[in-house]
């Protein structure tokens, strides 16, 4: 099932099916719920007894399968990582795996790109008839975890497109995809909820703080109800304390109590209050942490302009970098003291 905010999407959708395009390239916000509709749209293109608004009936033996994920028609493209979390596994997945096992490569974490193995067994599946006498469909996701070589593998097969395949791609960063790959896709944005819904939504999962969090994940529900679950929340927490502490801000406290803690994670923290204080001196609206406007709204006013505009510089270069093997207490305590020396 999709979720209630892409019913409109949904319908909007079954436009296409007259000229259905050969790849989907569906994108927006990280934390909406593309890849469940990028499945759910496999499974109706798959349904031997769709309905008329082309939702799957669930009932028929190809519907069984998919949802079984045993489907022959069917493919899903992910990285190692996201498999391993969402508990997939693919035909792909295992033929990449056993090839580095063999050559004594194997990674001790899953792998967080779409490696040109996993690419090169669409070939095999494309090359291969219909099982069932229909398309074949394929959802990769996310498109932006394409490395180079999967990239440059993919580009091929849509420039000649196999007949009676369709290719669904998932993308939240769709500027960091390839602009050829993104030219021979039909592109299709993804609708964020409104707040209203998404909080609705929120609370029926039985979430506390339902507005809170939405607000933090940037009115992404799926971001949300992670937050709400996140096993971090009190460091998160203990962070924010001290970046509202403006000048008197620990800066080695913060590197040595973070420093276990994912770069990509503090960073995302870090720049969302960076954009809050932003908001606050400009708008006087924080966008994240409304429940911190006061402490925004002083902070705003202590710090320098030209000292912001730079330390936002740094920050942004950092993300550039941050799934690099890097020393974490040292990138936080270089952060956190260029946080303090803001305020003068």
């Amino acid at each position: 099932m999709i979720y209630p905010w892409q019913a409109d999407d949904w319908n909007r959708l079954q436009q296409l099916r007259a000229h259905w395009p050969h790849a989907l390239l569906l994108h927006g916000q990280a934390g909406i719920g593309k890849l469940r509709f990028a499945q759910h749209l496999a499974q109706g293109l798959l349904c031997e007894a769709q309905r008329d608004n082309g939702e799957p009936c669930g009932a028929c033996a190809a519907c069984t399968w998919f949802v079984q994920g045993n489907h022959p028609d069917y493919r899903i493209v992910v990285p190692e990582a996201l498999a391993a979390e969402a508990g997939l596994n693919t035909a792909a997945d295992e033929k990449a795996d056993k090839a580095d096992a063999d050559e004594g490569k194997k990674t001790k974490t899953p792998s967080k790109e779409i490696k040109i193995e996993q690419v090169r067994a669409l070939l095999d599946f494309c090359g291969v008839g219909s099982h069932r006498g229909g398309a074949r469909v394929v959802v990769l996701a996310p498109a932006e975890a394409l490395n180079v070589a999967a990239a440059n593998a993919l580009l091929k097969t849509l420039e000649e497109p196999p007949a009676g395949v369709v290719f669904l791609l998932v993308s939240a960063r769709i500027d960091r995809l390839l602009p050829t790959i993104i030219s021979r896709c039909r592109q299709w944005p993804m609708t964020a909820p409104a707040a209203d819904v998404a909080t609705a939504w929120l609370t029926a999962q039985g979430v506390a703080e339902a507005p809170a969090l939405l607000a933090e994940a940037g009115g992404a529900p799926l971001a949300a109800l992670a937050l709400a679950s996140d096993d971090n929340r009190a460091l998160r927490d203990w962070t924010l304390k001290q970046l509202a502490a403006g000048a008197n801000c620990d800066a080695f406290a913060c590197a040595e109590t973070l420093q276990k803690l994912p770069v990509p994670l503090v960073l995302g923290w870090l720049q969302r209050w960076l954009y809050d204080l932003l908001a606050q001196r400009t708008a006087g609206t924080p966008r994240y942490f409304p429940q911190a406007a006061s402490a925004l709204a002083r902070c705003a006013g202590e710090a320098d302009a030209s000292a912001f505009a730079r330390f936002i510089k740094t920050v942004t270069r950092q993300r550039a970098v941050e799934n690099h093997p890097l020393n974490a207490r040292l990138v936080f305590e270089e952060l956190f003291i260029g946080y303090r020396a803001l305020f003068g």
